[in-house]
């Protein structure tokens, strides 16, 4: 009975549990589709709201790229409106101008009209005055011939009471005339000629001394000595160097003779040539402010202060050039200007006497109507032959037109300076204005020395014998000229050879020049090994 109560028990349990689990399982799956439809309608709002968000974002981007179309749009507009305005507008101008154009026609057309009518009216009137001309011409020839009629019987009845035919009496009277005629025509050519000889000669006479006025400077005579002042007397020890070697090495860098004597504060550098003294004094002057004082340092400022004067020469023809207003001149030659500055004409400085011949010439040309720049340009080059040492055995003037040929200058210029000492003819109205003008700058008292220019060719002489010589590299002539230095080069001259060659250049030297007292010739033979430690 029991058991029989606990299984109906059991069975009810069961049964309510079975209920109890199924409304539970009812009530948990009615949830879990609250919450699954709840999650569905939030994600479809998420959904709607972000559809929503891009939605509006592609809104604005589109507006934004139709804004951007149109500005660019509107832009494209406003360049087609303002080319088609530009266009209208040329349009217009040209109508304007094509109307203008076909009124000035339609004015030209009724000119030519008026102009056909009026020189239809002149044709008409010409005709009629060509017929009353026919008719005068005819009375004309009518009364012509009865007057030659009667001049035929006025001659006829003169001949027959002269006796004589109308081509004698023509002869006599033309040659009466003729006589009469000469007679005066020479008495007038004689009082022309004298007049214009007085007034030439004093037109002369005038712009000479005009010219001679308007270009008076002074000369300054080069001298063969530079003197170079030191602060103190213990600066001589070192330009001397050990043994003498530093000033040999600067004499022979130079070609200038370097005395150092008992005058306090003083070095002399002498030389005839001034080139050379003034490298000598600049590069002293280098090496004294530097203070390395020692051969290889000597050759390489020389070397650098010869440069230095190089250009400093060029400058100096560039600014003569530019002073005296000369144009096109060749490059080389206002190098060659440029060096006139350190040559001398009988002791007149060369650069100063070539100014003044160029402004005399100048002058002297506009005064005869020529042409004043090329006068100047003649008188400027007129001594560059002096400059030039190629052939010293040419005439400076008939170098000077070579050279002056060779850089292109024109046949007048040429010819004034190959003709101002007379070498060749004149061609030209400038060669004599340039020789005059030679002789106005060159014949002042005090202007030239003879003796100076002929010491300084003496010495070029000298340099120009010693350098005819194979294997010399260079040559100076020093001490007055009682000296003559040849710097040989080692692996050309042997010292033998040299021996032979000082005994060789001085025989020459007294068979070919004249020259007082003695002269001294030194071989330089000097051997230089040089290497690199790399």
């Amino acid at each position: 009975m029991e058991i029989i109560m606990y299984i109906i028990v059991s069975g009810v349990s069961l049964a309510v549990g079975l209920g109890i689990g199924r409304y539970l399982l009812k009530s948990i799956f009615k949830q879990q589709e609250l919450n699954a439809q709840e999650k569905a309608k939030l994600i479809l709002s998420e959904a709607e709201t972000k559809a929503e968000n891009l939605k509006n974002q592609k809104i604005l981007e589109a507006k934004e790229k139709i804004g951007e179309l149109k500005i660019q749009h509107e832009s494209e507009l406003a360049k087609k409106q303002i080319e088609i305005t530009a266009l209208e507008n040329k349009i217009k101008q040209k109508e304007a101008a094509l109307h203008q154009k076909i009124e000035e026609f339609k004015k030209q057309q009724q000119e030519f009209t008026k102009t056909q009518q009026i020189v239809a009216k002149q044709q008409e009137e010409y005709l009629k005055g060509q017929e009353a001309v026919k008719q005068k011409i005819e009375k004309l020839e009518l009364k012509q011939k009865e007057i030659e009629q009667i001049h035929k019987e006025k001659l006829e009845l003169l001949q027959k009471i002269a006796g004589l035919s109308a081509e004698d009496a023509k002869k006599q009277l033309i040659e009466q005339i003729k006589q009469e005629a000469q007679s005066k025509a020479s008495a007038y050519v004689k009082s022309v000629m004298d007049e214009a000889k007085i007034n030439a000669s004093k037109e002369a006479r005038k712009i000479i001394i005009q010219t001679i006025q308007r270009t008076a400077i002074e000369h300054s005579i080069e001298n063969c000595v530079s003197v170079f002042n030191i602060e103190n007397d213990e600066v001589k020890g070192r330009i001397i160097g050990r043994e003498g070697r530093n000033i040999r090495a600067l004499e022979a860098a130079t070609g200038v003779e370097i005395i150092v004597d008992d005058t306090p504060e003083t070095i002399i550098l002498s030389a005839f040539d001034p080139v050379r003294r003034e490298i000598a004094r600049i590069a002293l002057q280098r090496l004294v402010a530097d203070g390395r004082i020692h051969p290889a340092r000597i050759e390489e400022v020389v070397a650098k202060t010869t440069r230095d004067i190089e250009e400093e020469i060029a400058e100096i023809g560039q600014r003569t050039v530019l002073d005296l207003g000369i144009t096109g001149l060749h490059p080389e030659l206002i190098k060659i200007v440029g060096r006139m500055r350190y040559r001398s004409s009988y002791g007149q400085n060369l650069l100063q006497h070539s100014r003044e011949v160029a402004n005399l010439c100048a002058i002297m040309a506009a005064e005869l109507r020529l042409n004043p720049k090329k006068a100047r340009k003649a008188g400027l080059l007129h001594d560059i032959g002096k400059v030039i040492t190629d052939e010293p055995e040419l005439p400076h003037a008939i170098l000077g037109m070579r050279v002056a040929e060779k850089y292109g200058e024109s046949p007048d210029v040429c010819n004034a300076i190959g003709a101002h000492h007379d070498e060749i003819e004149m061609t030209t109205l400038l060669s004599p204005i340039v020789q005059a003008c030679d002789a106005i700058s060159g014949a002042r008292p005090g202007a030239r020395r003879e003796v100076i220019e002929s010491y300084i060719k003496r010495l070029k002489d000298l340099e120009a014998i010693a350098m005819s010589y194979p294997g010399v590299s260079k040559t100076y002539a020093i001490q007055a000229g009682r000296e003559l230095r040849v710097m040989v080069e080692a692996d050309k001259i042997s010292d033998q050879q040299a021996d032979i060659l000082s005994h060789d250049i001085s025989t020459r030297i007294q068979d070919e020049m004249q020259y007082p007292g003695q002269i001294k010739i030194t071989v330089i033979r000097e051997k230089r090994s040089i290497a690199y430690a790399k």
